[in-house]
């Protein structure tokens, strides 16, 4: 297995962000799990990314080339991928991937997980989605998703696409075992009730 993992460029105010980030890292390697992110020395990218290599484990980092020039791009991952934009850094980790981890983050951190969350409903891959919710960062995203179904903007079934889960091997366990929906707007796939 390889995740990508998506996560803040800053350590957070909280120590617990960076401790779970290591423990995250740590635990990938002794699992045998790759991870995939994207290339950065700083915040819980590199705590991620340190954790996961000091363990033993495999870490490919996907960085455009002005971050690099910026010499933020980590410099002890197995393989750095330099590409030319943000949209080729985003299609290579998922290419890569074959689930999304998601850590504490800001906008962009937010906005890569999107675009692979709407990717899953439409079926254009069958990978898992998935939160790693310290100290309850992401309950008022999980609450969003809840009003997003009550409202009427998404059926049910795509909202369980996403797993939250406070401890790492819960996460890990909903990832083995995550069945995909049918893809919306296929035949035979989920619209639920917002098509009028």
């Amino acid at each position: 297995m390889i995740l990508a993992i998506f996560c803040g460029t800053s350590l957070g105010r909280d120590a617990a962000y960076a401790d779970a980030a290591r423990e995250f890292g740590r635990l990938l390697a002794e699992e045998g799990i790759e991870v995939v992110y994207g290339g950065g020395c700083v915040g819980l990218m590199g705590a991620v990314a340190d954790a996961a290599l000091l363990a033993g484990g495999r870490v490919t980092g996907v960085m455009p080339r002005a971050l690099v020039e910026r010499e933020i791009a980590h410099a002890g991952l197995t393989t750095l991928h330099i590409v030319e934009t943000m949209h080729e850094r985003k299609t290579r980790m998922a290419e890569l991937a074959s689930g999304f981890v998601v850590l504490p983050g800001g906008p962009g951190t937010l906005e890569e997980i999107f675009e692979q969350w709407t990717w899953g409903q439409l079926g254009i891959h069958k990978k898992p989605c998935g939160f790693l919710d310290v100290r309850g960062y992401f309950e008022p995203l999980r609450l969003m998703v809840a009003q997003m179904v009550a409202e009427g903007f998404m059926d049910a079934a795509y909202a369980e696409m996403l797993a939250f889960a406070d401890n790492p091997r819960d996460l890990l366990t909903r990832f083995r075992d995550y069945q995909p929906p049918r893809p919306k707007w296929a035949p035979g796939g989920v619209e639920g009730s917002v098509r009028r």
